[in-house]
């Protein structure tokens, strides 16, 4: 099964910009990638922040945008997104119970949960509350023992960036209760961190990866640093196979072949 991931779109009202780039058009080319060479995909899920400020308006453009996806697509909401608005231009979207944006995707690898950290907008941390870990137990209960993958916006976890660590999922308590003692869970995939990661959390691998827009540096930035920087922006692709997982990250925006006339030994000077 291949699934692309797609992270921190910031995509923001027509007419405006965001740290010197153009949201909309980064997205636009990430999508015009994937659909040249991945359209053969099972699914697309974009792992929240899919707004900058959770405008009405720029919930429509992602809307016009993500149209031209040829590959089918799920969301998932971030820190800086709005609840209510996201709902409001995607109603069809799945929400659990609680009117949190969960949902369950059972597919030929196993189980795709999609969960919600979303907090207060202006915190920028995430929040996994004893709501959502009890629709997260039912979903896993469910499971039985087919390999499920988790997607989520925030880490529950610190990645050793202290810019990030700050604003990550604070309290994972109940997320890990949930967890604890099951050997199917197979993949975390988050988002947020603006950085491609990867490692082990608790036994469970994970990974993550660029944003579409702007990037967080390696090295917190001194007094007078700026916190993010342009590093390219990638997209990721997933290959799930019963035996393993395999994560590509994707610079889409850059084309680093060498030309066919590259000779393979030269002189040094």
């Amino acid at each position: 099964m291949k699934i692309i991931q797609v992270s921190d779109t910031h995509i923001v009202p027509p007419g405006r910009g965001l740290w010197g780039f153009n949201p909309r058009a980064r997205l636009e080319a990430c999508i015009a990638d994937i659909n040249a060479h991945h359209g053969d995909a099972d699914l697309c899920i974009v792992t929240g922040d899919l707004t900058d400020r959770g405008e009405p308006e720029a919930y429509g453009d992602l809307r016009e945008i993500l149209a031209t996806l040829r590959v089918p697509v799920r969301l998932i909401i971030g820190n800086h997104d709005n609840r209510d608005n996201f709902i409001a231009a995607f109603p069809e979207v799945p929400r659990d119970p609680g009117g949190f944006v969960q949902q369950a995707i059972d597919c030929a690898a196993g189980r795709l949960l999609l969960l919600d950290s979303h907090d207060v907008p202006t915190k920028g941390s995430g929040a996994f509350c004893a709501q959502r870990a009890a629709w997260l137990e039912d979903e896993l209960e469910a499971a039985g023992a087919r390999p499920v993958y988790l997607f989520i916006h925030h880490p529950p976890f610190e990645i050793g960036v202290p810019f990030m660590d700050r604003i990550r999922l604070l309290d994972p308590s109940a997320l890990e209760k949930v967890l604890a003692g099951r050997d199917n869970i197979k993949h975390l995939f988050f988002g947020h961190v603006h950085r491609p990661i990867s490692g082990s959390w608790k036994g469970i691998p994970f990974s993550a990866l660029r944003s579409t827009v702007h990037q967080v540096p390696l090295y917190t930035p001194g007094p007078d640093g700026h916190p993010f920087c342009a590093e390219e922006p990638t997209y990721a692709v997933i290959l799930l196979e019963e035996d393993r997982v395999m994560v590509h990250l994707h610079e889409f925006l850059t084309d680093r072949s060498l030309p066919a006339d590259t000779p393979k030994a030269t002189m040094l000077a």
